[in-house]
């Protein structure tokens, strides 16, 4: 793989007819899958600032607003989306078990991990946010009560001290339970309750989505750009 920039490589542009990239001629299965992989956001600094999907980077991408940024062997280069165009299709490598791939109507690309804005220099806020998605992921979507494994959409937040006695939404006052649990726990202490806390709550190191994310292969070239950040970054559609 070529070190560094890579410049705008030879041919007739096809920015104009990369609107097709969306999602045109895709399979319905893994085409809309890879659409809403997950892409990280680099500002003009190199510093990560947002989580945004596939979908989105390729608008950027096309509108001329960022660049790609491909690691592999421990080296990086960065491509204009014709650049990465040409590289895609002239690639000889296998693909990857871990590559996503979106077909257009004439031709098939790779779904980037990583994307460099071109004008933009803002810095996150270094400040962990407490919602209901970090909650469930810093819980692993397991409730705290009975340790079972739940869908998003069967577990609720409880307030261990409970908010009707002066408990607070603070990281360590928050879990994740299921709604059977939560029901029986009611506006009670678990001691009050006889139920007992898988492990106690406390405020996560760092970004409990990345965290998972970063455990996940797909996503390993994130880790030199992600080194030392703890702070949220914004997680959108991915």
């Amino acid at each position: 793989m070529p070190g560094g920039r890579v410049a705008e490589c030879g041919g007739p542009s096809r920015t104009a007819k990369s609107a097709d990239t969306a999602g045109a001629g895709e399979s319905p299965a893994s085409g809309s899958r890879a659409l809403e992989a997950s892409v990280l956001v680099l500002n003009r600094a190199y510093v990560a600032v947002r989580v945004v999907n596939v979908r989105r980077a390729f608008c950027l991408l096309c509108r001329g607003l960022a660049e790609v940024v491909h690691c592999e062997d421990g080296h990086f280069a960065q491509f204009t989306f014709d650049a990465w165009l040409d590289w895609c299709q002239n690639r000889r490598e296998p693909r990857g078990v871990n590559d996503d791939w979106i077909r257009a109507v004439t031709f098939e690309i790779q779904a980037p991990r990583i994307i460099r804005l071109l004008r933009y220099d803002r810095i996150p806020r270094q400040q962990m946010h407490l919602s209901r998605r970090n909650v469930l992921a810093r819980d692993g979507h397991v409730c705290q009560y009975c340790g079972r494994h739940f869908p998003t959409s069967q577990l609720s937040i409880d307030h261990v001290l409970p908010r009707s006695r002066g408990g607070q939404t603070t990281w360590d006052n928050v879990v994740c339970a299921c709604l059977a649990c939560n029901v029986r726990k009611g506006g009670r202490t678990p001691q009050e309750a006889r139920m007992k806390l898988i492990r106690q709550p406390a405020k996560p190191a760092r970004n409990p989505v990345l965290a998972i994310k970063l455990n996940n292969p797909k996503y390993a070239s994130w880790r030199a750009w992600l080194e030392g950040v703890s702070w949220e970054l914004g997680v959108r559609d991915a």
